[in-house]
């Protein structure tokens, strides 16, 4: 039987310094996310309605024959969901490096992980 038992401070100390940049992003992320109660995006199932928080990584308008829409993809240290408003081209607040919280229904479209017209919140750093 092998016995795990917390890390020390001198361990925790050890791996920050030795990690890099995008994992210690990452690990701050998923910590965010627990303590603001939202679900990490790793655990999330489609046809769900979740609550997760993140960083915009990325925001394209993408023209389309039908309707417009505004994809934003938002990272929260375990994995990525896509953002995505129908009929919009752009919203105010809505940019690369933003924190935002968003709630909807968790999809899947085109093998990538979806939120359609979430209600968000623009958190301030």
């Amino acid at each position: 039987m092998t016995e795990t038992r917390p890390a020390g401070w001198w361990s925790r100390t050890l791996t920050r310094l030795t990690a890099d940049d995008h994992s210690i992003d990452a690990a701050e992320l998923r910590a965010d996310a627990v303590s603001a109660g939202c679900e990490p995006v790793s655990s999330c199932r489609k046809g769900a309605v979740v609550t997760v928080t993140g960083r915009l990584k990325s925001v394209v308008y993408t023209p389309r024959e039908t309707v417009p829409t505004l994809e934003a993809e938002l990272f929260d240290g375990s994995g990525s969901v896509t953002l995505v408003w129908l009929g919009r081209r752009r919203i105010p607040g809505i940019e690369p490096g933003r924190t935002l919280t968003a709630r909807g229904r968790f999809a899947a479209f085109d093998g990538r992980q979806v939120i359609y017209n979430p209600r968000y919140e623009l958190i301030s750093c």
